[in-house]
């Protein structure tokens, strides 16, 4: 009898543990379902992170937008894939996003033209900051005057001649 319940419970752990395995193949198959779009390349990848992406929902650049489904980013890596096997160098392709959807395509403004105060006056703002910062410490490190202050003779013999007089009209 004992050898009965041996092999009984033997099979009820073998059961479990088929259970899991059914149920950890379950998870790992719906993970799997989720990634991302297998145009994802580390070419695609490259040449994404010079590009926004511009659904309007995220920060973050084509090549590593991570909405799943994203309705910017699969096209512009698909778009991005062809190009590359078409022949085209990063360059071109990131000229052609620029074509079409402006300068508001890329990452980070060019540093040519106008778009270059956008990297310069972070730092021009910087020294401005710094400078006045420097100026009020300057100014509130000046030490006090010491003592009485000096007052020319001319402006004290005013004011002895103006304290005679109303003295002399209160006798």
């Amino acid at each position: 009898m004992s050898r009965l319940k041996a092999k009984v419970s033997r099979v009820k752990v073998s059961r479990r543990a088929v259970l899991l395995a059914a149920g950890a193949g379950v998870f790992t198959s719906a993970a799997m379902a989720q990634s991302s779009s297998s145009a994802l390349t580390p070419d695609v990848k490259r040449v994404g992170l010079k590009l926004a992406c511009l659904c309007g929902g995220c920060n973050n650049s084509v090549g590593d937008c991570p909405m799943i489904g994203c309705h910017y980013c699969e096209p512009a890596r698909a778009k991005i894939a062809s190009l590359q096997k078409a022949g085209s160098e990063d360059k071109a392709i990131v000229d052609a996003f620029v074509a079409d959807q402006g300068l508001k395509a890329l990452v980070s403004p060019p540093a040519e033209g106008f778009s270059l105060v956008g990297w310069v006056m972070p730092f021009i703002a910087t020294g401005f900051g710094l400078g006045a910062v420097i100026l009020a410490l300057k100014k509130l490190r000046k030490p006090a005057p010491a003592g009485t202050p000096e007052i020319p003779n001319a402006v004290l013999d005013r004011y002895r001649e103006q304290i005679e007089k109303d003295s002399a009209r209160l006798e």
